[in-house]
């Protein structure tokens, strides 16, 4: 299977009134989570079929829902954590989910504790999962509090050998990992090019203490713009990648800075 190219519904953040502005031309997959409601879900699934496109779940599946909780309470326990992601799993592969995208490793800050232990619990759950439901987890490793790379970090401390025994697959958020890694990004990337099935597609504008996923798009690599063009590239060196295009609304961009940006995407890695 070659490269596919997929939207996310941060797009849209989810908004059941917009659907129909995931579906582009020459799309082939979804990834969408944090559905309004059972109405809202069930009229995704309704149109994705429709479409006949694959479609992913990023975790959570509901709005309100556990997001960040496997390793460390967050927002809930993580027990309630784990039970929810079971739900989900079970649920949607009976749908016909091909993926379910989950944030791990996340952890708020540095901790004291081994996190290669807690790294390797987890993992232990996440397959369980996978076979017992028959459906790919994906680990979406992702920024903590105030943009703390710590859980990026401790993935990149983890051992691959162990990390293979679980056969769990890698999605790498280029914004978190340039926001994380700066220039040493591709070394990061280096050590798990084999465990990569998913990347997540933005660039990065910073407004004061926040910032925003914008789209990407070719001009930025004359800009104060992070340069992405070799990054993708290199992404495109492992099997089999879906591409998600997941940048969120707030710029307002236009159609057409967006339609290039996919283009240009679609030039690099096909």
């Amino acid at each position: 299977m070659a490269h596919r190219l997929g939207v996310s519904g941060s797009i849209i953040f989810s908004n059941p009134e917009l659907y129909s502005e995931l579906f582009w031309k020459g799309i082939e997959h979804i990834e969408i989570g944090e559905f309004l409601n059972e109405e809202a879900l069930n009229k995704f699934l309704a149109l994705s079929r429709q479409h006949q496109v694959s479609f992913g779940v990023h975790s959570p599946l509901f709005r309100g829902d556990s997001k960040y909780d496997l390793i460390e309470k967050v927002q809930f326990d993580s027990k309630y954590a784990w039970k929810q992601l079971e739900l989900e799993a079970k649920r949607m592969s009976a749908l016909g989910m091909e993926y379910l995208l989950v944030h791990f490793p996340y952890f708020k800050e540095e901790v004291l504790t081994d996190t290669n232990i807690l790294i390797e619990e987890g993992l232990k759950k996440l397959r369980y999962i996978q076979e017992q439901y028959s459906i790919d987890i994906i680990c979406e490793p992702k920024l903590g509090l105030n943009r703390s790379p710590a859980g990026i970090n401790y993935l990149d401390k983890f051992p691959i050998e162990i990390w293979a025994k679980y056969n769990i697959k890698i999605c790498i958020d280029i914004g978190d990992y340039m926001i994380a890694t700066k220039e040493q990004i591709f070394n990061y990337l280096l050590k798990w090019r084999e465990f990569i099935k998913v990347v997540h597609l933005h660039n990065v504008h910073y407004e004061g203490d926040g910032y925003i996923w914008i789209p990407v798009h070719p001009t930025q690599e004359n800009s104060n713009y992070y340069k992405i063009e070799k990054i993708i590239q290199f992404l495109a060196q492992s099997k089999d990648v879906l591409f998600i295009f997941e940048h969120t609304p707030e710029t307002n961009p236009s159609e057409a800075f967006i339609d290039e940006g996919y283009r240009w995407v679609s030039s690099l890695v096909k």
